[in-house]
């Protein structure tokens, strides 16, 4: 490892090397034999080659900053951690196609601060947007915030560049919206985790830069209004609609203690709020204008029953760092079961309602902190843990019947046990209970053809059967 990238970036003593092997929320924990920080994607392919050959595995590892486990090694010291900080490039902007060229290690921040210097927007929002990375990015298939408008991480990338197992280099750098030219073979690599490739450079969609914003945080009675008042806002605003996030009152309740000073925009508490974003590359008079004619009526009717609209962009940025602290909220106060799940819109208030119901029979005093990106159907359903019960005692007794209460009504109302957090260690097993056996069948046959030696990021993602 020296031999290809130098003996400073190889990071080999324990204090140093302890950060990389152990996850954000300091739940899944490993020992690797070194910490291999390379600069170029030819210093990959040297370092996969060597490692193919001596059959040693390969972590790969970005921001580190997953919540199911899937970026660390596991506990046998036997694998190289393969961190891609070192490779942050932005090479190439093309303001004409729209499109941006990335190096991996390029954090999500720095990704969206490059198109902006450009007079353009990269649209992923997440809140680790300053220390993600957009080869984590694409190999986890990120979502956030703006799903609703953008896409997932999936729809906003035409082309990427992977190491593979053996050390080949698979490059398909190409800007192109049109390519039908046999199998999409990128597809393979972005969701995957990094268990069939390293991925090392990407082409990204740009879009216009927003030039306006109008945000409100909306109190409604329960879910199934916030879904018919989702549907008035599509009608109303049509593409504008960037944002509808949900919020229920005990996750409202979380995310002001943590932060101490900020106070709820709304006068009085509800037990269930969303967070309405419009967005525009116009003047802000006619975005506001249209976000009301959403409200006045809803107001009117019932639909809605308060409402506070940000009057400044300051207001804004109060209003989103409430939703997107609430993550941070859980984790600091510990005892939260996480449940990160999707299903069909038209079912997602009855799913919330039965399983709100399922949990709450298994432990009353649960807080059932509920958010998430509504607008897409991807709800993070994370009871936590009664404020006389400590984390350990709450997840020991709970955490399992929890977990698998919710994802077995998501299953049950056609959706998924994952939305945009992956799999990783956490969700492995789990999906031999909600994927037939010829999806995991396909998913192994495709790992064992680009990596037969089961080196790259063994044991995540794949169960074993």
């Amino acid at each position: 490892m020296r031999a290809i990238v130098g003996a400073s970036a190889c990071v080999i003593e324990p204090a140093e090397v302890a950060p990389y092997v152990i996850d954000y929320r300091k739940l899944y924990q490993g020992q690797a034999l070194l910490v291999v920080l390379p600069a170029s994607t030819s210093e990959v392919s040297r370092i996969m080659t060597w490692c193919h050959a001596n059959n040693v595995p390969v972590v790969p590892q970005g921001g580190n900053t997953s919540l199911m486990g899937g970026a660390v090694p596991d506990d046998s010291g036997t694998a190289v951690v393969l961190n891609l900080k070192r490779m942050n490039q932005v090479t190439e902007i093309d303001s004409v196609n729209d499109t941006m060229t990335v190096q991996a290690g390029v954090t999500l921040n720095a990704a969206r601060s490059a198109a902006e210097s450009a007079s353009r927007l990269f649209p992923l929002r997440i809140g680790s947007e300053g220390s993600c990375q957009i080869g984590g990015n694409l190999a986890t298939n990120a979502g956030g915030t703006a799903v609703l408008r953008y896409g997932n991480m999936r729809d906003l990338v035409l082309g990427i560049e992977a190491v593979l197992p053996d050390g080949r280099i698979f490059s398909s750098l190409k800007g192109l919206r049109k390519d039908n030219t046999g199998y999409d073979l990128k597809q393979l690599f972005i969701g995957s985790e990094g268990t069939l490739g390293i991925i090392t450079a990407a082409v990204l969609k740009l879009a216009p830069q927003q030039r306006s914003a109008s945000v409100a945080l909306v109190a409604v009675e329960n879910p199934a209004a916030a879904v018919q008042l989702l549907g008035e806002a599509k009608r109303v605003a049509g593409q504008t609609l960037t944002a509808f996030e949900l919020i229920s009152r005990p996750a409202l309740e979380l995310v002001l203690d943590y932060l101490g000073k900020v106070a709820s925009p709304l006068p009085a508490l509800h037990d269930w709020m969303v967070l309405i974003e419009l967005t525009s590359g116009g003047d802000e008079q006619p975005l506001n204008d249209t976000l009301l004619g959403i409200l006045e009526p809803a107001l009117e009717s019932g639909l809605v029953l308060d409402a506070a609209v940000a009057s400044s962009g300051a207001d804004a940025q109060t209003f989103w760092r409430i939703r997107e602290e609430i993550s941070d909220a859980q984790t600091r106060h510990g005892g939260s079961v996480r449940c990160d799940v999707s299903v069909p819109l038209s079912r997602i208030a009855t799913f919330i309602e039965a399983a709100s119901q399922r949990v709450l029979e298994l432990e009353p005093e649960v807080r059932m902190v509920i958010y998430g990106h509504m607008g897409d159907g991807n709800v993070h359903f994370n009871p936590l843990r009664p404020k006389n019960q400590s984390a350990a005692q709450f997840l020991a007794a709970h955490g399992k019947s929890i977990a698998e209460v919710v994802d077995d009504l998501a299953a049950e109302n056609k959706g998924s046990i994952s939305a945009e957090h992956g799999v990783g260690v956490a969700k492995r097993d789990a999906l031999l209970a909600y994927k037939a056996p010829v999806e995991i069948e396909l998913m192994w046959q495709i790992k064992q053809a680009l990596d037969p030696k089961n080196l790259l990021n063994p044991s995540k993602v794949l169960p074993l059967t």
